[in-house]
């Protein structure tokens, strides 16, 4: 008999505001379900949101897939008192915590399970919420937290998921030497076979952006970049305004941009609408100031788009592999050369850097010993 895992998660599919955490999650409940019997505790409704998902049913466990039952809790519902007979009821082996700074989904669940009894191994991962550029965001409150987290002492009785160096150190970090921390990178999506390339000319390029219109996804650097380029450009902005003066500096700059440059603001898209929006491009477009992993950086790649990155994500050496390009956000020529370079390739040599973007993610995909390092953590 499989043992279970109860996640918590503020946001779940079919939510996708959130971004990446929501496809973490996904991924991670899919890949354990043949190991673990899988339950997913999580919200009603998206990222700011006042309506529930369409056709869900609310606090009961529905299936989700073969072995994750998911229960959309109702506001109503959230509360102690619920989320401490739900652990009750399913009496998991091991709970998933996926946030640092949630009330209902982190919080509550710490303490209830420690004062309740409960033998459940816990673990968390803080998806890059430690990263000093997520913290310099809400600082006081984050700071609140993690001055009561470790207060309390929680740290000392949990483990926590790190899913790179810079997340193992910040855990270390924020928590001490002694924390326990397992470095185990997310479960990619399933990377489909190579879905060829797109027609380009020199002197043209079309770029996608995909994230939160926030300072951290770093989109106004990106508009920075675009302004002495020599060629026609298409820029596609997909995201939640989330920041609302940052996105009219955003909109500001984009209509003063030369007549050479398009920009389309193009709003918030479901996460199945995605592939088809990015296939219509050439390049992946995410400067941002840090991923804890960047799954729609993966999905650029997936889709045989090279990337143009900041030096703060996983991934990196995108140049020598014709991938892409990671390049430190102090080097604002090198944003600038690397988009040139690619306004000005020729069909030949797009088709090359198409396939080194699809080849690196399918050998990410197919290499990742994530599996067995998961069951490790929840042995």
């Amino acid at each position: 008999m499989h043992k279970s895992i109860l996640v918590f998660i503020d946001w779940f599919d079919p939510g996708y505001k959130a971004g990446g955490p929501i496809r973490s999650a996904v991924n991670f409940a899919r890949h354990l379900q043949h190991h673990y019997n899988v339950y997913v505790f999580t919200g009603d409704r998206d990222l700011g949101s006042a309506v529930p998902y369409d056709n869900i049913k609310t606090d009961v466990w529905t299936s989700y897939d073969e072995q994750v039952k998911v229960m959309y809790c109702s506001p109503a519902n959230l509360r102690w008192k619920y989320i401490r007979d739900i652990i009750q009821d399913v009496n998991p082996d091991h709970i998933y915590l996926n946030s640092l700074f949630s009330k209902y989904f982190t919080i509550y669940p710490l303490l209830i399970n420690r004062s309740g009894g409960w033998k459940s191994n816990m673990v968390l991962a803080p998806r890059g919420m430690l990263r000093n550029s997520a913290l310099q965001y809400k600082t006081a409150k984050k700071k609140l937290f993690l001055r009561l987290f470790r207060w309390l002492f929680v740290h000392r009785h949990i483990s926590f998921q790190a899913t790179d160096d810079t997340e193992f150190n910040d855990v270390k970090k924020n928590f001490g030497e002694s924390a326990r921390v397992l470095q185990i990178p997310n479960f990619p999506a399933y990377v489909q076979g190579y879905p060829g390339s797109l027609s380009k000319r020199p002197g043209e390029l079309s770029i996608i952006f995909v994230g939160r219109l926030h300072p951290i996804k770093n989109l106004y650097f990106l508009l920075t970049c675009l302004k002495g380029l020599k060629g026609k450009v298409l820029l596609t902005v997909i995201g939640s305004e989330e920041d609302k003066a940052y996105v009219d500096q955003c909109r500001s700059l984009s209509v003063s941009l030369p007549e050479n440059i398009t920009v389309k603001f193009e709003g918030e898209k479901p996460n199945h609408e995605l592939p088809a929006i990015i296939a219509q491009h050439h390049v992946f477009g995410l400067p941002t100031q840090g991923e804890n992993f960047g799954h729609a950086i993966f999905e650029g790649l997936s889709a045989g788009k090279p990337v143009l990155i900041s030096d703060q994500t996983p991934w990196r050496g995108m140049v020598s592999v014709k991938a892409g390009w990671d390049i430190s956000l102090a080097d604002n020529t090198g944003f600038v050369k690397a988009l040139q370079e690619a306004l000005d390739m020729e069909q030949k040599q797009y088709d090359e850097w198409s396939m080194g973007a699809w080849q690196y993610a399918h050998q990410f995909s197919a290499g990742t010993d994530a599996l067995s390092k998961y069951t490790t953590l929840f042995q």
